[in-house]
């Protein structure tokens, strides 16, 4: 199977007018798969706010990311996934370093409430793993992914930043398949898109590099044609 692109547009901005001139012009530009919402606009306008703005020009996926979610107990997770239903979004990123109870009653709430969850355990920057310098294990954050596909999760976050980092966690987690990987860094943060031959579907969140583009329908056709070649 030819590997398949996407660009999905991480929305980390408070300004609604920004938003909307941005959605207007690329909303149903075939290269983006959907958008990601943080809490940036979702604390500043209300979660349903900013979907509604989205959906006057696109479709397309909406996808929450609470920077980071899955971190309190297991029994929020209800509450969290009613109010992402109530909001109209459709897929939503845990990172469940509370532990496997989290994320598994998380995940399944998302589930009940007709959204996708979405999971990662490692991030884009340094001094984030032991390996690095950082907090958490590294085993432990292999098991995060391993522990997510044992509870039928087949969505992940992995960072554009860290390619040998991601190869060794699609062997020992055992990411191969039919999974769909989700990866910040692309664009501002320079990583690089053709490092990742065995992740099939793989979808590019992008932020400042679009937001802030002259033309972001220029930008996306140069894009589309890059990883094309990278097809």
């Amino acid at each position: 199977m030819a590997k398949q692109f996407y660009l999905m547009p991480a929305l980390d901005t408070t300004d609604l007018v920004k938003l909307s001139s941005v959605i207007e012009k690329v909303g149903n530009h075939p290269l983006i798969s959907g958008f990601k919402v943080g809490f940036s606009l979702g604390l500043t306008h209300g979660l349903p706010r900013a979907v509604e703005v989205i959906r006057r020009y696109s479709n397309k996926t909406i996808v929450y990311d609470h920077q980071k979610a899955a971190t309190d107990i297991p029994d929020t997770g209800k509450l969290f996934a009613q109010t992402l239903k109530a909001a109209g979004v459709n897929q939503a990123i845990l990172f469940p370093q509370a532990g496997p109870a989290t994320l598994k009653a998380w995940a399944e709430a998302l589930r009940e409430a007709d959204i996708e969850p979405i999971v990662g355990g490692l991030m884009t920057h340094p001094q984030y793993v032991v390996s690095e310098g950082g907090f958490l294990t590294d085993e432990g954050v292999v098991e995060m992914y391993r522990f997510a596909r044992s509870v039928g999760v087949r969505r992940f976050v992995v960072p554009l930043t860290k390619p040998e980092a991601v190869e060794r966690l699609v062997d020992q987690a055992d990411l191969g398949g039919d999974n769909e990987f989700y990866s910040p860094g692309f664009g501002a943060q320079g990583g690089d898109a053709s490092a990742f031959p065995r992740l099939k579907v793989h979808h590019l969140i992008v932020g400042r590099a679009l937001l802030g583009a002259p033309n972001p329908v220029e930008y996306l056709d140069k894009t589309k044609a890059d990883l094309e070649v990278l097809s």
